[in-house]
C-alpha cells in the first residue's frame, strides 16, 4: 500500500510494528516515537507487575524473659571524678520466651559508668536448642541510686547476624532490666530483662 513494514515488536503479547509510512512531513517519526512510548510503557507495567507478585515477609513478634549473671568483667578506674569507672563484662545465662522456647544467652559488655549510672553497649548472642542463633548489637543506659547501686536500664538492639532458621533475620530488640543486689562473692549483680524481639526472616 505505498510503504514498507519496519520491525516487529511484541507488546503486551500483540505483535506491533514501525510502518514505514511514506508520507510528508514528520509523520513517520511520530508512528515511531508512538510505538517506542508504548513499549516503554509495556516494560514499565511488567516490572511492577513482577514486583507486587514476589511475596513480602511477614514481621513477627515474640516476647522474652531474660535472667543472666557476670562471669567475667575487667573494672578500670577513670582519674576525671569519683566514682568514674570503664569495664568490661561477660554475662551469661537464659533467654525464655513467650511461647516456652529457651536459648542460652552470652553478652559481652562495654560500661562508662558513674557511681553506677552511665551508658552500656553490648553484642549478645543467643543460642537454640537446635542450634540455631542471632546476634544483637546494643546500645543503652543505666540508673543507679545515689549511694551508686545500679537499679534499672533500657536498651535497644538491632539484630545483626543468624544462623540456622534464623538465617538472613533482620529486626530489633527494645528491653527493660531490674538490677538484683549484688551477692557475697558475685563478679557483678545479677539482671532481670523484659522485652520484645520484632524480625522478618527472608521468604522461603
Amino acid at each position: 500500500m505505498g510503504g514498507s513494514e519496519g520491525p516487529l515488536i511484541i507488546l503486551w503479547g500483540l505483535p506491533f510494528k514501525f510502518f514505514n509510512i511514506k508520507q510528508k512531513g514528520g509523520k513517520t517519526v511520530a508512528i515511531r516515537k508512538f510505538c517506542l512510548c508504548l513499549a516503554i510503557v509495556s516494560i514499565f507495567v511488567t516490572v511492577i507487575w513482577l514486583l507486587g507478585s514476589v511475596p513480602q515477609a511477614t514481621a513477627e513478634t515474640r516476647n522474652f524473659k531474660i535472667f543472666n549473671h557476670v562471669t567475667k568483667i575487667e573494672t578500670m578506674p577513670i582519674a576525671d571524678v569519683e566514682g568514674h569507672f570503664i569495664s568490661v563484662s561477660v554475662r551469661e545465662g537464659v533467654t525464655i520466651y513467650g511461647d516456652g522456647e529457651l536459648a542460652w544467652n552470652k553478652a559481652t559488655a562495654v560500661s562508662d559508668s558513674i557511681k553506677g549510672a552511665g551508658t552500656f553497649e553490648m553484642y549478645a548472642t543467643n543460642t537454640f536448642q537446635d542450634g540455631s542463633t542471632y546476634t544483637t548489637r546494643t546500645k543503652g543506659a543505666a540508673q543507679a541510686t545515689p549511694t551508686g547501686v545500679s537499679t534499672t536500664a533500657k536498651w535497644t538492639s538491632e539484630i545483626i547476624h543468624g544462623t540456622g532458621r534464623f538465617k538472613g533475620i533482620k529486626g530489633t530488640v527494645t528491653s527493660s532490666t531490674k538490677f538484683f543486689p549484688l551477692g557475697k562473692g558475685e563478679l557483678g549483680g545479677k539482671t532481670l530483662s523484659e522485652g520484645t524481639l520484632v524480625y522478618t526472616l527472608p521468604s522461603k
